[in-house]
């Protein structure tokens, strides 16, 4: 057979179902189809169905003629007028096909709309259209081979995690090779502060594979929450088992997370578990989100102990709900405040969107502080770098008022020694030690609390003999 070589083509089978999971049968049915049109663009004639069977192991090939088995309620016959607006019959055409009557003369148990085949001559040689119309079909039967195998094969692993490796990156969107298919990793499904280089292994959740003019698309991300879940599955063997169980997460990527669990044995602690011995098993997880900050509680069906555990590792006095208003109003110690609140509102943000409450935190002996009636930030959302938190602020000056006041403090304290001390050069002497002391002890945060001290240590000193 000189128009294949059958070694180069049993490989190149052979190759195709190994790399991208085409089968040998949707190869050959392709190359037989492709065969069909070259043979009826080359030798066929006009409305011919043409029909081709190929070998792969010996290379023979056959052709056929197929014809539609009709009768006069299908078709109209040549010069006959339709007999309404409503007459749908086509025009009889002896290539397509043949009358019942006919039919049943060749075989006996004909059935109308079934096809009968003829034998065609079988022909090696085709001119250049014909090899380019073969070749255009062999491609599209192909890439809709490749479209059903992706889809059989990676539909069935949403919500699973997939591993594979950086291709290319192209306008902030990220190419992944999974090995048989390209995925992509959006850029707001990414990590915010992540940094990819080509080559590098890529592990993601595969969210879906959507289908479009273009192709199938396989689409990942690890800023979805199912990314964190999925990661602690790995990691705890009693999440693998449902002995635990997640009840709710929420995320700001690549910043700060909070998953609430909830254990169906008395005997299993559900914190415990994700946590680990040492912290081991959320480090793990910890390490694949690149530092991302997890904080592990436990769930509750009481409304106020789940309000309460959500605000961790801020330790809460009292709670109020308030039902009618979907509010809850958190007691936590002065010095709990900013810790309840979080980094620019971050924590209670979290403790809101987990829970399902309005969260405003007062400390005691403080005004309310209604922290989660500002806009939230929706999963994934972005924060500028580098900005400072209102309650990282109010914390700073909080712990200047109190050293302020120790100093004043001491400063009381010298000038009742001041009218006993037989020495007052000495007195003067401790009191610059003990100031350089409290200098090195206590580090600096600020040039502003540097201006404010500086009053202190300028304390007008009394001379000798007053």
């Amino acid at each position: 057979m000189a128009l294949f070589d059958l070694k180069s083509l049993n490989s190149a089978l052979d190759e195709l179902q190994h790399e991208r999971g085409i089968s040998r049968e949707s190869v050959v049915d392709a190359l037989s189809t492709a065969l069909a049109a070259a043979y009826r663009r080359e030798y066929g004639k006009r409305g011919q169905i043409i029909r081709a069977t190929f070998n792969p192991t010996t290379g023979d090939m056959e052709f056929r003629q197929a014809k539609i088995v009709v009768d006069a309620t299908l078709v109209r016959q040549e010069g006959e007028e339709p007999t309404g607006p409503d007459d749908q019959r086509s025009r009889f055409n002896p290539e397509q096909h043949i009358m019942i009557e006919d039919a049943r003369r060749i075989k006996k148990d004909s059935q109308l709309d079934e096809e009968i085949s003829f034998p065609l001559e079988t022909r090696e040689e085709f001119g250049r259209i014909a090899a380019q119309a073969a070749k255009q079909v062999v491609m599209q039967k192909v890439r809709e081979a490749e479209r059903t195998s992706i889809i059989s094969e990676y539909g069935q692993r949403e919500g699973e995690i997939v591993t594979g490796h950086v291709q290319r990156f192209e306008r902030g969107n990220l190419y992944v090779d999974l090995g048989r298919a390209t995925a992509i990793l959006p850029y707001d499904e990414q990590i915010p502060g992540e940094r990819y280089r080509q080559g590098e292994r890529v592990r993601a959740l595969l969210l879906r594979v959507d289908e479009g003019v273009r192709g199938t698309f396989i689409r990942l991300s690890r800023s979805h929450p199912g990314f964190l879940t999925k990661l602690f599955e790995t990691e705890v063997p009693e999440m693998a088992s449902h002995v635990v169980e997640v009840k709710a997460i929420v995320r700001e990527p690549g910043s700060r997370a909070k998953i609430a669990v909830f254990s169906n044995d008395e005997h299993v602690d559900p914190v415990g578990a994700l946590v680990g011995q040492r912290g081991v098993r959320v480090a793990v997880v910890t390490s694949e989100l690149g530092g991302e900050k997890i904080d592990v509680v436990e769930w509750s069906a009481i409304p106020a102990d789940f309000v309460k555990e959500s605000l961790k590792p801020a330790q809460v006095l009292g709670i109020e709900l308030n039902e009618e208003e979907n509010r809850a109003t958190v007691s936590v110690a002065e010095d709990q405040q900013s810790l309840a609140i979080g980094r620019g509102g971050q924590n209670v943000r979290l403790a809101a969107r987990l829970t399902g409450w309005k969260i405003d935190i007062r400390s005691a002996g403080g005004p309310s502080t209604d922290s989660t009636d500002s806009p939230q930030a929706e999963p994934g959302a972005r924060e500028p770098a580098g900005t400072e938190s209102g309650s990282v602020a109010t914390e700073e000056k909080s712990a200047f008022e109190v050293t302020k006041k120790e100093i004043a403090g001491d400063d009381s304290e010298l000038a009742d020694v001041e009218g006993t001390n037989a020495d007052p050069q000495a007195q003067d002497r401790d009191i610059a030690s003990e100031t350089v002391e409290e200098q090195q002890e206590e580090p600096v945060e600020k040039e502003g609390d540097a201006e404010e001290e500086k009053p202190v240590e300028e304390t007008p000193q009394e001379k000798p003999g007053q």
